[in-house]
């Protein structure tokens, strides 16, 4: 089968079970909600707490249901209109409880003595013990009330405006290409076209397009930046990074090992660089537009069985719960495979945990990176499958950590395609291509870091323009990819066409790729150091992570993540695929 089966779910938004959820899910929210007259005292703390958690439960888990239906159908079916209208009713549906939750945050961290009363409280107390700490750490940087309101509803036309200013500028941008009109988003592809002047002119022609809208861009990312930073301070955050790290369950002190690791490493990145720019007869460096040249192939394209049967192969080379769970996945239904008219473009792995399974969409279309897609939507699912025995309250993982499962099945395949290579083009095409993904992760999300910092620490005292921007992420750019890039063929504009700069509540979207790629890349290393020791602990440290902060998760697999000594592991894998691609290319 190439379509998902959803009927796990349900089999249709007209059978009489999502009628009946629907119902439930009014029940849920009535539960609530009736907790709220409860948590104006502290005369029946566990009971109340007890409450809580057992009606959020079950509103998750009822809400987990519908709208993952609904929002599986809608990606594969857009113009389905009944999809659309019960999402909206649903996410609105969501917003019902927002005042009983705000209520019980603040109730919870006035509690006297909370640890004393964890201590000996009812085993579910204990069981969402890191949630509810979270609750009452977060809980110093919330505004009184009145304020937080006012804060969401200026957010619609202050950094929500911008950042949508910033999509409907981008996405209608007229690129002129060869003297006709495209997208930017078309002309960036061509990044990758297997001709060089193609690539050139693309990127000349990209450039040329981000003038007509350079300035109110600029406008729009001074508008964000100076709001966080005005908020982040209001609130009593030491910085926006603070503010993110936190977001990120991650400390200061993992972070600052991990780039003073990843700046170590820069050496060998432009190493590479230099080396495809001298392949591509460059001699002065890589020029921006050649950093995604594709080098070597593979001609031969995979049927859905094939790839399967691919995947299964290398899966079980790991351990048996990770092969089962992929033959279970593509037996029964799990994945939605080829395009079709109204499907989404992507990728990606929808955990659920009401059911205890995942689904996953892909656009396969027979391709050896197909293969790679399917393996790592996968891993994700993997990481689901050890969740799944969590709370559904504890199922939540952040950013830096939910890309660690996926990674890991990603790198068991890829390295077994290098293994079994047949042909120096094969060879060179999945070593580059891995490299590529590789320098972007490390030294041009390091650029982005340096970037969104600078703007930052600048916005306090003063306003940029568009040329001090475009000034700024070059000086970025120089500083991680060095003499690896033609210093006069960079891309001053890389702060406009990432959409991950624009947004008012997630700052630095950058660091936590780095932390996920090196994370998953250094589990492996430990891996193949000591394989059934590792196998042994890895579901549990997946299980953790959505109880857990990244430290304390990394611990069950013994690992210090604050000591760059593990990032510099991570990063020596990186590099023993560079020096190889060094060597073949000799």
């Amino acid at each position: 089968m190439v379509k998902w089966n959803l009927d796990r779910l349900y089999k249709g938004f007209s059978d009489p079970s999502f009628a009946e959820d629907l119902k439930r899910l009014d029940l849920a929210v009535t539960r609530v909600n009736a907790l709220a007259p409860s948590l104006h005292g502290y005369a029946a703390v566990e009971q109340t707490i007890v409450g809580y958690l057992e009606a959020s439960v079950a509103l998750a888990t009822v809400a987990d249901r519908l709208f993952a239906f609904a929002s599986l159908t809608e990606s594969v079916e857009t113009t389905n209109q009944e999809a659309v209208k019960h999402l909206n009713a649903l996410r609105l549906k969501f917003t019902e409880t927002t005042g009983t939750d705000t209520l019980f945050k603040k109730w919870l961290g006035g509690i006297p003595a909370f640890e004393k009363v964890l201590a000996s409280a009812a085993p579910i107390i204990q069981e969402h013990a890191f949630m509810l700490r979270e609750i009452i750490q977060n809980g110093k940087y919330d505004l009184d009330e009145k304020t937080e309101m006012l804060v969401a509803k200026l957010r619609q036309s202050g950094s929500n405006a911008w950042d949508r200013l910033q999509s409907l500028l981008t996405a209608n941008v007229a690129v002129d290409y060869e003297g006709s009109p495209i997208t930017l988003s078309q002309v960036r592809n061509l990044a990758y076209d297997k001709n060089p002047d193609v690539r050139r002119k693309a990127y000349l022609a990209e450039l040329d397009s981000y003038r007509k809208i350079e300035t109110p861009v600029a406008f729009a990312l001074n508008g964000i930046k100076g709001e966080v930073n005005t908020l982040c301070e209001e609130r009593g955050y030491a910085s926006p990074l603070d503010q993110a790290l936190i977001q990120s369950r991650m400390s200061r002190a993992t972070l600052d090992a991990m780039l003073l690791a990843m700046n170590e490493a820069l050496p060998v990145f432009r190493k590479y660089l230099r080396r495809k720019g001298e392949l591509l007869g460059h001699p002065h460096g890589l020029p921006f537009y050649d950093l995604f040249a594709p080098m070597g192939g593979i001609t031969r394209t995979y049927t859905i069985p094939e790839a399967n049967a691919y995947v299964l192969k290398n899966f079980k080379s790991f351990n048996d719960r990770l092969f089962q769970m992929a033959d279970k996945a593509f037996k029964t239904g799990w994945i939605d495979y080829t395009p079709r008219p109204g499907k989404v473009g992507g990728a990606f792995c929808s955990n659920i945990h009401s059911i205890g399974e995942s689904r996953v969409m892909t656009n396969f279309d027979g391709s050896f990176g197909d293969i790679i897609t399917v393996s790592h939507e996968l891993g994700h699912a993997y990481h689901g499958e050890c969740i799944f025995g969590e709370s559904i309250l504890n199922s939540n993982y952040t950013m830096p950590v939910a890309e660690t499962a996926s990674t890991f099945c990603e790198t068991i395949v890829n390295k077994a395609a290098l293994r079994e290579a047949t042909s120096m083009d094969e060879k060179l095409f999945l070593l580059e291509s891995s490299i590529q993904d590789y320098t972007q992760v490390i030294v041009d999300i390091l650029s982005r870091f340096l970037f969104e910092s600078a703007v930052f620490d600048g916005r306090k005292t003063t306003v940029f323009d568009e040329n001090e921007l475009k000034n700024m992420m070059l000086d970025a750019q120089k500083k991680t990819y060095g003499d690896g890039l033609d210093p006069d063929l960079l891309h001053p504009y890389m702060w406009l066409c990432k959409s991950h700069y624009y947004s008012g509540t997630l700052s630095f979207y950058n660091f936590p790729y780095a932390f996920g790629l090196l994370f998953a890349k250094g589990l492996y290393a430990r891996y193949l150091k000591d394989k059934p020791a590792f196998v042994a602990i890895y579901d549990d440290l997946l299980a953790a992570t959505g109880r857990s902060t990244v430290e304390d998760a990394a611990k069950v697999a013994g690992i210090d993540v604050t000591d760059p000594a593990f990032w510099r592991q991570s990063l020596s894998l990186l590099g023993e695929d560079i020096e190889l691609f060094l060597k073949l290319t000799e």
